[in-house]
């Protein structure tokens, strides 16, 4: 009687290996996909919430504002433009993040506006106190500042009529696999490590 030849049919160690090897590739190329993304959304999610922070404090000092007494305008208390109203610069923490620290419970030395009269210096100062919490609270990095351009140093005021205000918010960032970035200088003033930076600039 003759044999019969069988042939085997399946797959080969061979087939399985080059299977699970482009699997592998492609797994590898998703997970740095994620990577990449959670990366850029942090990013973004650091600018949006700055913007949220400047636009809140370009609303308080409209709020705050008065007519000049030597121009036809607005302008500000002073004490807006003194930096140690700003993240916190006269307070002290023994531990824990900054909003923990500061914003659960408001500390002795900040005047409370919101059941109190204030004067305009006291309400510059809650105001400082106030967004500089919205800071913390939206990336405990941030870092905010109000400066002005002014236009008459003539004056008694900071920041004269017609004068710019600028609202600036920075954060620290980080290199992308070692590549440098492209630094913004006004983001960088002082800074040892690379910042990033939101400003919004207003004119009351």
């Amino acid at each position: 009687m003759a044999k019969i030849k069988q042939t085997q049919y399946g797959v080969g160690m061979i087939e399985v290996l080059v299977t699970l090897f482009i699997l592998s590739v492609g797994l590898l190329g998703v997970a740095y996909l994620q990577f990449v993304g959670s990366f850029t959304n942090s990013e973004a999610l650091s600018r949006s919430q700055s913007v949220l922070v400047a636009q809140q404090l370009t609303e308080r000092l409209r709020a705050n504002a008065t007519f000049s007494a030597v121009g036809n305008g607005l302008i500000v208390d002073n004490t807006y433009f003194d930096s140690d109203i700003y993240n916190f610069a006269t307070l002290s923490c023994s531990s824990g993040l900054p909003h923990e620290c500061y914003c659960l419970e408001r500390p002795s030395d900040i005047p409370n506006c919101n059941t109190t009269s204030c004067s305009q210096a006291e309400v510059a100062e809650f105001d400082g106190y106030e967004v500089s919490c919205s800071a913390v609270a939206a990336n405990p990095d941030l870092e905010i500042s109000l400066s002005c351009e002014d236009n008459n140093n003539g004056d008694t005021a900071a920041c004269s009529v017609g004068s710019k205000h600028v609202v600036k918010l920075t954060w620290p960032v980080e290199n992308w696999q070692n590549i440098d970035r492209t630094l913004n200088s006004d983001c960088n003033t002082d800074k040892t490590t690379p910042h990033d930076c939101v400003m919004i600039e207003v004119t009351l």
